[in-house]
């Protein structure tokens, strides 16, 4: 019996195939869009998947400013914050940070479905979230890819 086809083979920094993909967030769900994106910057849609490693794709997402929620959560949800200070407790709603800037909501979704820790920090900074169709990544040549297509 052949024991070296039962090794695991863990990807490391050096190993890891990391691409650069394009998300186009036209009418797209904000949650199951981020759901999806989080999986891609963490490398769960590839066999070579590592816990430990960042060997996730690099994602750029084009017209966060079309995005949809669904229900009454623009309104009905809320996000706090505290300054550190007393009394400085601050709410504010999805339609207030969309208002601001539509990139920061996006970013503040998938940082919550990412790990809370370095590693999490780190496939975070491979994000990269633009309000129009324009971007100034076009010298990585990212692939556009059909979100709906992944599972």
């Amino acid at each position: 019996m052949n024991t070296l086809s039962f090794k695991t083979v863990s990807v490391n920094k050096a190993t890891a195939q990391k691409e650069w993909v394009l998300v186009d967030a036209t009418d797209l769900v904000l949650g199951r869009m981020c759901s999806k994106v989080a999986k891609l910057l963490r490398g769960k849609y590839k066999p070579s998947f590592t816990p430990h490693v960042d060997c996730g794709d690099n994602v750029i997402i084009i017209n966060a400013d079309k995005i949809q929620l669904t229900g009454n959560k623009w309104t009905g949800r809320v996000y706090v914050r505290h300054t550190g200070y007393p009394g400085g407790q601050r709410e504010f709603t999805p339609a207030d940070m969309f208002a601001k800037s539509p990139e920061r909501l996006v970013k503040k979704v998938v940082k919550g479905m990412l790990p809370k820790n370095r590693l999490g920090d780190k496939l975070l900074g491979n994000l990269y979230v633009f309000a129009g169709s324009e971007h100034n990544m076009q010298a990585q040549q990212p692939k556009q890819i059909d979100l709906n297509s992944l599972k």
